[in-house]
């Protein structure tokens, strides 16, 4: 019976890659201490089937069509924090200290795997394992030629995910950081108006409200009416506001009258609130200044996800979103379909966009880059397609064509890429990872850690302590510099506030294509040039 199981996973990769992937998803939900593999389990699923099947062999792209969905995802979802990160003062210091992380943990890498004789095939693995980047990963691979990177992957990856936790735990509780609790950013109030604004226009009284105050509804007699700038109040109306600051609320009203909830939402007689999905590429990636509303229609809020946003003229919606508007009762069924008022919205996308997207960024990383006294390398099919996913999830869209997708699908197409890549690349290395762990994996294992705790001291010593970056960007560099999306997720509990997503966003991509380049200019120094 075994070997007929060894017979059936040798000759049949295809069910080899969803074995790997569907066991690999169950062991990484076991959870020990508050650590799980996560997605990382497949990778040791598949060397287990490639140990166990030996002629179990994935051939052609398959892998790196995985690989390639996965850093497509990343750049579209976090193009626009990452340029943003790269203009500002905060973003480049954030990057260079990351970059000297990397840097030294690639310098020590090379130093202890020098020093213990261990194959540069297996150090540059290694280097790619404690980082828990498959993009250094598979530009190991192709600079080698051979499997000896995904060894050294396997090898370092599992304390390349635990190694920046178990920092995060014990500089936090060391250093004990305070976070004020999480603010609503979205914040409705209705003001009756008083004596201070008795006479005044619309448009006099709106440049006195306290900043990120929004009129979104008038009160005039018993009718609600949308505002208009020239329209003259009295003390006996009343305003519908909004804001993401309560106490900007408070202030207006006690600057011209007082907070009286009831005197406008419960009348819909004129005017009625309803919300609906937005499902229409039309109304995708667009400002709102810019969105083709109906007349007599005027947006309140958005809902996306878990997040109440006040809306602004800058604003774009996305797939998905939920949005509150005010609306003419007779004109509810045109705003619904204006919107498309679709929640499958949230699950698809174009694959034109993709198809095209993914087209450049293989086509980028084939661009031969010289290097006087190395070589030649390339942004492979890690870096080009990153790239460019990062150029398209800052254009957000060009004409007609969307570049963005809704978060959940890309969630899918992340997740669903790097388990592909993960069980091919630990299929083919099964059998050469048994024989080096016989042979010296604890020396290996020791120089992982080396690397992934000197990247981390670096950056969590020299950023807290030196540099005086906050608790909350400090996890969200750390994150980006090694990589792992479950250690983002760590820091995340250890500092509660949106920070350190930011922070991964500015960091992740810049320190991905220095390993990604950096892996392949040692390896043909060391092997002697381009063959």
């Amino acid at each position: 019976m075994i070997d007929l199981a060894r017979d059936i996973i040798g000759t049949q990769p295809i069910l080899a890659i969803f074995l790997a992937i569907g066991v690999g998803y169950l062991v990484g939900q076991i959870n020990l201490g508050g650590f799980s593999l996560g997605v990382g389990a497949v990778l040791f699923v598949g060397l287990a089937i490639g140990a166990f099947a030996p002629k179990a062999n994935i051939v052609g792209p398959i892998g790196l069509t995985g690989l390639v969905m996965f850093l497509y995802g990343i750049g579209i979802l976090y193009g626009r924090q990452f340029f943003e990160g790269m203009v500002g003062a905060e973003g480049r210091k954030y990057n260079l200290l990351a970059l000297i992380a990397v840097a030294a943990g690639l310098a020590v890498a090379l130093g202890l795997g020098h020093a213990f004789g261990i194959k540069i095939g297996h150090t540059l693995g290694m280097f790619a394992g404690s980082m828990t980047s498959t993009a250094t990963l598979q530009a190991a691979l192709e600079v080698m030629k051979n499997s000896d990177p995904s060894i050294g992957y396997s090898i370092a990856y599992p304390f390349g995910v635990i190694g920046p936790i178990l920092c995060m735990y014990f500089l936090t509780r060391k250093v004990k950081p305070s976070f004020p609790p999480k603010a609503q950013r979205f914040h409705m109030g209705e003001i009756a108006l008083g004596a201070a604004a008795e006479g005044r226009s619309l448009s006099d009284l709106s440049k006195e409200l306290p900043a990120g105050v929004q009129i979104t509804m008038v009160r005039v007699g018993n009718e609600n009416i949308m505002p208009s700038e020239d329209l003259v109040l009295s003390r006996d109306n009343g305003l519908l506001v909004v804001s993401d600051s309560e106490e900007a609320l408070a202030q207006a009203a006690a600057q011209f009258g007082r907070l009286e909830p009831g005197i406008l939402v419960k009348d819909r007689s004129a005017l009625d609130y309803i919300r609906v999905f937005v499902g229409k590429a039309s109304m995708v990636g667009l400002p709102l200044s810019k969105l083709p509303l109906p007349a007599g229609t005027r947006l309140l809020h958005v809902r996306r996800y878990d997040a109440d946003i006040v809306p602004n003229p800058d604003l774009m919606l996305e797939f998905g979103d939920r949005v509150g508007v005010l609306v003419p009762p007779s004109r509810k069924d045109e705003i619904r379909k204006a919107f498309g008022d679709s929640v499958k919205a949230a699950s698809e996308f174009s694959y034109v966009s993709l198809g095209i997207g993914m087209v450049l960024g293989i086509l980028l990383g084939l661009v031969p880059i010289p290097i006087p006294g190395v070589g030649t390398v390339t942004l492979g099919i890690g870096g080009g397609p990153l790239i460019v996913a990062l150029i398209l999830g800052k254009l957000r869209r060009t004409g007609s064509v969307l570049w963005t997708m809704p978060l959940p699908a890309n969630i899918v197409l992340r997740n669903y890429g790097l388990a592909i890549f993960l069980a091919a690349v630990g299929i083919n290395a099964g059998q050469p990872f048994v024989r080096t762990v016989a042979e010296s994996g604890l020396t290996l294992l020791f120089i992982g850690a080396a690397v992934l705790l000197t990247t981390v001291a670096i950056v969590m010593i020299v950023g807290y302590y030196l540099m005086k970056i906050p608790y909350d960007d400090l996890m969200g560099v750390t994150a980006g510099a090694t990589g792992n999306p479950a250690i983002l997720v760590y820091g995340t509990r250890m500092a509660p506030t949106e920070r350190p997503d930011i922070g991964y966003a500015m960091i992740f991509p810049s320190a991905t294509i220095l390993k990604v380049i950096a892996v392949q200019i040692v390896g043909l120094l060391l092997l002697g040039g381009p063959g």
